[in-house]
């Protein structure tokens, strides 16, 4: 008999109950399970990622498939708005997500922005109505209706539109506790996710292995263990592992799946993992992999997808909090567009802002692409752990929680990685990022039948041969180059190939002076200087 392992996010504003959801539907709690964190229990919030599971048997579409049961592992991630940064870290390990909303109260601020981070990382969404037992019984249906038909409303826009929606009691009976308003409808909840649970695409179970890491420690005359999700690959007994950030190489003793022992175990699963030969001290939370998968990213780029929600612009060279696998630290974005797919062979515009607007506008025919540069307090010169294809999440973490803001600003891809530390001498020259140029001066006088003396284009101490060669544009119609430079005050000579025309003739005086009635003739120079390039050229 097959068991599929389908994992759930369990998300939702802060005391939603997210916990006591997860309580009442679990059977068998993992290590990190159920707020065991000291903080977590002080605050009486999930201060960290919990996790548990429980089994059912499969719907009968699954069972054609070949699998009898299926085991939910439930990730509970924290509702409190300073942690946003541990609920993206969990986001990418979820098949699916139940979005946990208070009933008397509805969409908060966080439950808003854990509906972002859904559309980001998944594509089926379960909305369960909690504390329905705080509810009066004779209000309970039309409190339901009026509820449902808001969310509803609210999610018509979105890949989340007709999502089911649930309402129970997930309290527990105990102290304090009426037995007759807990567990209120947990049946019809299971049901549910048997109806809407689906294979998920796992196409990578033969690539190498990653498996992310939310716990370790030490099993007295066994070893240590690590318990995570496989995001990657598989693994089995004996297999030698690598944990990049300690740049060390361990062998694989056993592993379990929700404490049942097993040769092997493959992308989605959530398992255990007991390595020999390592100190559990030494690590928390990160990546294993197979030895090389993982690499430190110095600089990344990403095609950028901008978050409607979020209100303000967002623009080259600030700084923003990058959430890439585990960890979330401070980068500097730098924008650039093309209409094509990201390449070192192509040119790309240098996009100074964006907003919706520009979103809106350009949308369609235009890809954003950004820059991010990890060189800051935060990661110091030590990078970023990542893989090709990752995703990655740029919030504003800083703003003030009190504000009814979203600040999640962006998400997206990872298209190139630089994993040397010197990047920006080397790899990075050969990003053809340009920003588009103008500069307007005037004629002086004509120098001869082909040539004409202009002046007031360039600074003084400017070096005009970097200029030389480029095409000019005269308001009188007349096309020509910059030849070179004339004296020392800034001025420079234009040729005209084909000759002065008769419009511009018409202009001089008898010395070849611009005549004062008619204005002066404007000299147009437009080009483009690429923002990487250490010779600091121009082109057209």
């Amino acid at each position: 008999m097959s068991t599929l392992n389908f994992n759930i996010g369990v998300l939702g504003h802060v005391d939603s109950g997210k916990t006591s959801l997860s309580k009442a539907l679990s059977t068998v709690a993992s290590t990190a399970c159920f707020d065991k964190n000291p903080q977590s229990k002080a605050r009486g919030i999930t201060l960290d990622l919990g996790f548990s599971s429980f089994t059912i048997q499969s719907s009968e579409s699954l069972k054609q498939k070949g699998y009898d049961f299926i085991q939910y592992t439930l990730v509970d991630c924290p509702g409190h708005a300073s942690l946003i940064k541990t609920i993206i870290g969990g986001a990418q390990i979820i098949d699916m997500m139940i979005l946990v909303i208070d009933i008397t109260k509805g969409i908060q601020t966080q439950t808003a922005e854990c509906l972002i981070i859904g559309e980001i990382c998944c594509d089926k969404l379960l909305i369960v109505l909690n504390k329905l037992d705080l509810v009066e019984l004779g209000k309970r249906d039309s409190m339901i209706e009026k509820m449902s038909k808001r969310l509803l409303k609210t999610l018509e826009n979105t890949k989340f539109a007709n999502s089911p929606i649930v309402s129970v009691a997930a309290s527990l009976p105990g102290e304090n506790v009426d037995p007759n308003k807990s567990m209120l409808n947990i049946n019809t909840l299971i049901d549910t996710l048997r109806h809407v649970t689906f294979l998920p695409n796992r196409s990578e179970q033969d690539g190498p292995f990653l498996y992310s890491v939310d716990h370790c420690f030490t099993i007295k005359g066994q070893g240590t263990v690590m318990t995570g999700t496989i995001l990657n690959g598989h693994v089995k007994i004996n297999d030698n592992v690598e944990i990049p950030i300690l740049k060390s190489k361990n062998k694989v003793k056993s592993i379990q799946v929700f404490r049942k022992p097993v040769e092997k175990a493959i992308q989605g699963d959530r398992c255990g993992i007991c390595l020999a030969n390592f100190d559990s001290k030494q690590f928390e939370r990160g990546f294993v992999c197979s030895p090389g998968f993982v690499k430190t990213a110095y600089a990344l780029i990403i095609e950028l997808t901008k978050i409607k929600h979020y209100k303000k612009k967002i623009e080259s060279k600030s700084k923003f909090h990058i959430s890439i696998g585990h960890e979330t630290v401070l980068a500097k974005v730098e924008l650039f567009s093309a209409p094509n797919d990201f390449s070192f062979e192509k040119e790309f515009l240098h996009v100074t802002e964006i907003d919706q607007d520009y979103i809106d506008q350009k949308g369609k025919e235009t890809k954003v692409y950004a820059l991010i540069e990890f060189g800051s307090e935060s990661t110091g010169d030590q990078g970023v752990l990542c893989v090709d294809n990752s995703l990655l999440i740029g919030s504003k973490l800083d703003t003030d929680i009190h504000l009814n803001q979203c600040r999640i600003a962006f998400y997206g891809r990872v298209v190139h990685s630089f994993v040397s530390k010197d990047y920006k001498e080397k790899e990075l020259l050969a990003l053809k990022v340009y920003k588009e140029k103008s500069k307007e001066g005037i004629v002086e006088r004509k120098h001869d039948e082909f040539t004409v003396i202009g002046k007031s284009l360039f600074k003084k101490e400017t070096n005009i041969d970097l200029f030389v060669g480029l095409r000019v544009q005269l308001s009188t119609g007349d096309q020509g180059i910059i030849e070179s430079g004339f004296g020392q005050s800034g001025k420079f000579k234009v040729r005209i190939a084909n000759g002065l025309s008769q419009q511009f003739k018409d202009c001089l005086d008898k010395k070849g002076n611009v005549q004062q009635q008619f204005g002066p003739v404007k000299i147009l120079l437009s080009f483009k200087r690429f923002i990487y390039d250490d010779k600091k050229k121009m082109t057209q």
